[in-house]
């Protein structure tokens, strides 16, 4: 029996899921929690350390009570989510949390990942907007979407209707990535009508929630997922909005976080475009083109790829040359990689096939090559610069 815990707690054999998913279930302030996986190292220590340790840091009575009693039904049903393909629970302690969201206001204790959770890296644009846009505002949403799709960032949204799903849908139209932040457990779909859309986005991305498998959609939901939205990218643009909307949620919260905020501004006589009015009268940046939102967001994509450098342990320095391999690449898998690339677009499964290194390996050095130069990308292929 783990020292501390009440003979009558129910976690036999904790493996790191589990113990994690203990602490998840716990609820409360999420900081007493956070304090306690940076002490001890890992779920299952935090677990062991006892009530009088839980108490030292923080945690209510009822968090205590929650870490030596979990509900089995939700842990079960949450553990069998976890087992099925693509799914993944990211912890505070993990070091692939991701590292905009770890230096936020407010980061949750983990993340439930359906997709691919390295997307958490890349440089990403937050597009929100009115869930009843008019068709001008559905089609700048798509023809941003696009346009930074194929710039090389992903397109990230809230899966809700009107201005997010257009961003989304034509992200995945132009072979482009993007990832949805949503207010219910991952296994949800709300709107239900969105279950193929979400079901998408998942397989050519990422849907993300920091909440139990399980949970339906609850007011008080959405505007905590505005919050890991705005922190999860570089700048959020705001296409459609009135004066009360969501969309201006997540803009505050995102200055908050201090992120970039952009707005489209729109006609004096559409009521969907005072909120962006409003957002450039209080200082966000007006926007009329795409390239004015890669201009904002340069030196944060910089300090991103300076915190990727840092996870992989492998910097990269100098410019490309014309020959391979390029220069002063010291880790063995970048030389693999910079072979296998070429002149001519190359995709991933062509990298893969070159290289012998996983998706998820390529994906995170090639953001790293993008972000100096030494790589361009455009639907999804990649080519020396």
């Amino acid at each position: 029996m783990k020292p501390g815990l009440s003979p009558r707690t129910s976690l036999p054999d904790t493996g790191p899921d589990q113990a994690l998913l203990v602490l998840v279930m716990a609820g409360g302030p999420r900081k007493p929690l956070r304090t306690l996986l940076q002490q001890y190292g890992t779920a299952d220590a935090v677990l062991a350390a006892g009530p009088v340790a839980w108490r030292a840091a923080g945690c209510t009575p009822a968090q205590s009570q929650a870490l030596v009693h979990p509900e089995p039904a939700l842990r079960e049903r949450a553990l069998a989510w976890l087992q099925q393909p693509h799914h993944h629970l990211l912890g505070w302690s993990d070091p692939d949390y991701p590292p905009l969201l770890r230096n936020s206001p407010r980061p949750p204790l983990a993340l439930f990942v359906d997709g691919e959770p390295t997307l958490l890296w890349q440089p990403a644009i937050a597009i929100v907007g009115s869930r009843a846009p008019s068709a001008g505002g559905r089609d700048h949403a798509g023809d941003f979407s696009r346009a930074l799709a194929s710039s090389g960032l992903t397109i990230a949204s809230g899966l809700a209707a009107g201005i997010d799903a257009a961003a989304h849908r034509a992200a995945l139209a132009c072979g482009g990535s993007t990832f949805a932040v949503i207010g219910t457990g991952a296994d949800i779909s709300y709107p239900r009508h969105h279950r193929d859309l979400q079901q998408q986005v998942a397989a050519h991305g990422a849907v993300v929630s920091e909440y139990l498998p399980g949970t339906p959609p609850r007011t008080g939901h959405f505007p905590a997922r505005n919050r890991l939205l705005a922190a999860l990218t570089l700048g959020t643009v705001v296409i459609e909005a009135a004066e009360r909307s969501g969309a201006l949620i997540t803009a505050r919260l995102a200055s908050e976080a201090g992120r970039e905020v952009f707005a489209l501004p729109g006609s004096l006589h559409n009521p969907m475009a005072r909120g962006c009015h409003r957002l450039i009268r209080d200082g966000a940046t007006l926007v009329t083109r795409p390239a004015d939102i890669l201009e904002g967001v340069s030196n944060m994509a910089g300090e991103l790829a300076a915190a990727l450098q840092s996870r992989l342990h492998a910097p990269i320095t100098g410019a490309p040359a014309d020959s391979a391999p390029a220069p002063d690449l010291p880790d063995g898998d970048y030389h693999r990689l910079w072979d296998a690339l070429g002149y001519d677009p190359t995709g991933m499964d062509s990298l893969i096939e070159r290289t012998g290194l996983t998706a998820a390996s390529l994906s995170s050095m090639l953001l790293v090559m993008e972000l100096e130069g030494k790589v361009s990308s455009a639907h999804g292929r990649y080519t020396r610069t």
